[in-house]
């Protein structure tokens, strides 16, 4: 049951996989991810085209019959995009196949939105719909999707229980729809073909559950989310018999057709990022799970950002460990560099004590000084670099330390937040106070308020990391194009632009997503900025980054003594 869960989770809106996966080598793979993430708003804006017309359309449905058509049509659009958009237009199919007296397809529809809510952690409500419905009309495929979403609701009510009574119960309930289920399903329907293969391989008989892949994968169409069911499955087969060149570009094409389809619930990323994790390669995790963290809070799942925080607290423990080797590695420069300057200390006073016994050498002493004033001045230059980077070191450090603690501050308050919320909205369901509820749910008043807090968390941050920030930058431009700031703790959207280039974040379009402005938004802001300068334009942004390296140096220096 367990193995259940966690497949049931990994494989909720996957979309289709190459084929060919097993003839493509793994590091290409990861590239053409890397370059499908900078190109990914190109893929959204596909599927935003796409409902785009599916929009016009049911605005202009002639009948209630080309309204339901089009509004399942667009339910399934949505379904791996955005989930309460996907939960609205079930119910609008619910509305209008009742209003038809289509009792049928309005059962079959709430069977789809139980499954809908189980599969975002809304397990009350998945249970509550499915009592609603009336089995009795409900035949073949329609009646399978019943059993199946009761399946899936009792499967995560079993892995999620701390009940091993209740877990039993569950896990027998889960089992008995499993099995209504398989009966009355079409030999080649996928939720029979997923279960039939998940259940062979929870009985570890691998041969028979790749058996049942290959047939699955024979009847299903390429770039269909069933086809990337079925190779997320292929990777899960491959795992099982420890195959992992396999099992890494099966998982890679599933990440790569995801991006590509415009998928916000991306859990074939999240898999992914774990596995980079486990190979080391740090970075790119980081990378993967902070894009699939955009992702999670446009699609609106739970689950979703339950899996994400353990991880990336797992990567911020990684880069500090990091920290710790490299700083480890400078000291070790650094008593080098002791031992050699005494050993220069020792050349000196031996030169010194020849010249005054060797008077008649006068002429190999003169040599010998010249020799050694050139290792003072090679040491010098190299004392002078261990300055400028043990600088930047201190740096990075601080700029690390502070964001990351303030991040940590940050994602435990989130979840404080988040649980306040469910709290609250659970009691207004049971208390059925739905119009609250909806008020609740449908201000932006939440998002507004949490942007703010986010912004004047950030600016805090970095006016403390870099208190003459301001003032460095309106000592490079004009005195009309200089920045005044209304409220000295807080910087205006000019001044965060270039305070994210001044950590480094100097990519437009990540700005963009930062400051929820749009690209051209940014490149207006900058150029405006540039063109007001007393110094060369072109220079102007890499004299921003370091501003503040030297001073923060030196803020930390007498810090340090004083411990």
């Amino acid at each position: 049951m367990t193995c259940y869960r966690l497949i049931v989770h990994l494989i909720c809106g996957l979309l289709p996989l190459s084929l060919h996966a097993q003839e493509r080598p793994f590091k290409s793979l990861l590239t053409e991810i890397d370059r499908s993430i900078d190109s990914s708003q190109t893929y959204v804006n596909k599927r935003n085209q796409r409902i785009s017309l599916l929009r016009s359309q049911y605005a202009e449905a002639a009948t209630d019959g080309i309204r339901y058509d089009v509004s399942f049509r667009l339910y399934e659009e949505y379904k791996p995009f955005i989930n309460d958009s996907a939960i609205f237009f079930l119910n609008q199919c619910i509305s209008t196949a009742t209003r038809m007296k289509w009792f049928d397809k309005a059962d079959e529809c709430r069977a789809w939105l139980a499954l809908r809510c189980s599969n975002t952690g809304m397990y009350d409500e998945s249970l509550a719909v499915l009592e609603r419905i009336d089995a009795s009309q409900l035949k073949g495929a329609s009646l399978g999707v019943y059993y199946f979403a009761y399946t899936h609701v009792y499967g995560e009510l079993a892995y999620y229980t701390r009940l091993d009574d209740m877990r039993k119960f569950y896990g027998d309930k889960s089992a008995l729809y499993r099995r209504h289920m398989l009966a009355v399903l079409p030999k080649w329907d996928n939720n029979r073909m997923q279960t039939l293969e998940l259940e062979l391989m929870n009985a570890k008989r691998y041969q028979e559950s790749m058996s049942v892949n290959d047939e699955w994968l024979r009847h299903v169409k390429r770039g269909t989310h069933p086809y990337a069911l079925v190779a997320m499955y292929r990777y899960l087969e491959y795992k099982n018999v420890n195959d992992t060149t396999r099992m890494m570009r099966w998982l890679a094409e599933s990440v790569l057709t995801d991006i590509r389809n415009g998928v916000m619930d991306q859990g074939s990323m999240w898999e992914m990022a774990n596995q980079l994790m486990v190979m080391g390669d740090v970075d790119r995790a980081y990378r993967y799970i902070s894009f699939m963290s955009d992702c999670a809070a446009k699609f609106g799942s739970r689950q979703r950002m339950t899996q994400i925080s353990p991880l990336l607290a797992a990567i911020a423990r990684q880069y500090k460990a990091e920290s710790e080797h490299n700083f480890h590695q400078l000291m070790l420069t650094l008593g080098i560099i002791s031992v050699m300057a005494l050993l220069l200390l020792a050349s000196l006073f031996y030169v010194n004590r020849q010249r005054r016994r060797l008077a008649d050498a006068r002429d190999n002493l003169s040599k010998s000084n010249d020799k050694l004033f050139d290792l003072n001045t090679q040491l010098s230059e190299l004392n002078h670099q261990l300055k400028a980077s043990n600088g930047k070191l201190l740096d990075a450090n601080r700029v690390k330390e502070e964001y990351v603690g303030r991040f940590m501050r940050l994602c435990s308050s989130y979840v404080d937040r988040l649980d306040d919320f469910r709290r609250k909205v659970n009691r207004l369901v049971k208390n059925h106070q739905y119009n609250e509820l909806h008020d609740l749910t449908h201000s932006s008043q939440f998002k507004d308020q949490e942007l703010d807090e986010l912004y004047a968390n950030f600016d805090s941050a970095f006016l403390h990391l870099f208190p003459n920030f301001v003032d460095a930058f309106n000592a490079m431009l004009r005195p009309e194009e200089r920045v005044v700031l209304s409220d000295k703790l807080r910087l205006n959207t000019t001044i965060r632009i270039f305070a994210l280039i001044r950590l480094g974040i100097d990519d437009s379009s990540k700005i963009a997503e930062f400051l929820h402005y749009s690209v051209n938004t940014i490149y207006n802001y900058r150029a405006r900025v540039k063109n007001g300068t007393i110094c060369d334009r072109d220079t102007f942004e890499e004299k921003v980054k370091n501003i503040g390296g030297t001073e923060a140096t030196e803020l930390i220096t007498p810090s340090n003594d004083k411990a």
